[in-house]
């Protein structure tokens, strides 16, 4: 069987539309100043310049949650993974507007970060609205597999604490059942309404903003690092 961890493969277009001059001006002057390095160890003094609490958006769509969450929380470097050129714009156009010092962008698929970093080195960690490739057949490709999990586990502090959310029923009958077999996780939910109402400090992404213009349900799943 391969190992989840080998799945170097990203499904999917890395860009849509063609760049508008603004935007492209952005990613080649803004993103080449916060990305993450390519090689090497990483850490809080390579990516911030000083120790720091540290977290991590995998997957972070257009930026939307990732900025807000780094603007109340200023204090902390923000890592956001992202493989598509569209949303790492997104993100960058948050990151001028808002004028945040405190966010590192790597356009590409975030084991490639996680693997670097030091374990028990992160505080926090998100997977929102992720694709959820709905197919049997598929269900390889999604980040909540053990071994992509079961990694995260390891990067992140005793008491740290990984966000997962969606609206799609069947990764979400999918994530319950991976995240039962994890021994280092504890599901913070003790009543329905602590995964069925959105924490204060869980900003709305623009998934979740279509996700209940459609009608759909969205759950909202909380665990800490055992």
């Amino acid at each position: 069987m391969t190992d989840p961890l080998t799945i170097r493969r990203l499904y999917g277009r890395r860009q849509g539309h063609a760049l508008r001059a603004g935007q492209a001006d952005l990613v080649d002057a803004l993103l080449p100043t916060i990305e993450v390095p390519a090689e090497g160890p990483l850490d809080a003094p390579r990516l911030f310049g000083k120790d720091c609490p540290l977290a991590i958006e995998i997957g972070f769509g257009k930026g939307e949650h990732m900025a807000q969450q780094a603007q109340m929380a200023p204090g902390t470097g923000f890592i956001g993974c992202e493989p598509f050129l569209d949303g790492v714009v997104g993100a960058l156009m948050q990151v001028r507007d808002r004028a945040l010092t405190n966010v590192r962008i790597h356009m590409g698929d975030a084991i490639d970060v996680l693997e670097r970093l030091p374990d028990a080195s992160l505080d926090r960690a998100w997977l929102l609205h992720p694709d959820p490739w709905p197919k049997a057949r598929h269900a390889k490709r999604r980040f909540m597999n053990a071994g992509p999990i079961g990694l995260l586990a390891a990067k992140l502090k005793p008491g740290g604490e990984f966000r997962f959310g969606t609206d799609h029923p069947v990764y979400v009958r999918w994530a319950m059942m991976v995240m039962a077999g994890l021994a280092p996780f504890e599901w913070l939910a003790r009543e329905p309404r602590d995964f069925l109402v959105r924490p204060d400090d869980w900003p709305e992404t623009r998934y979740e903003a279509k996700a209940r213009a459609k009608g759909h349900e969205v759950w909202y799943f909380r665990y800490r690092r055992r």
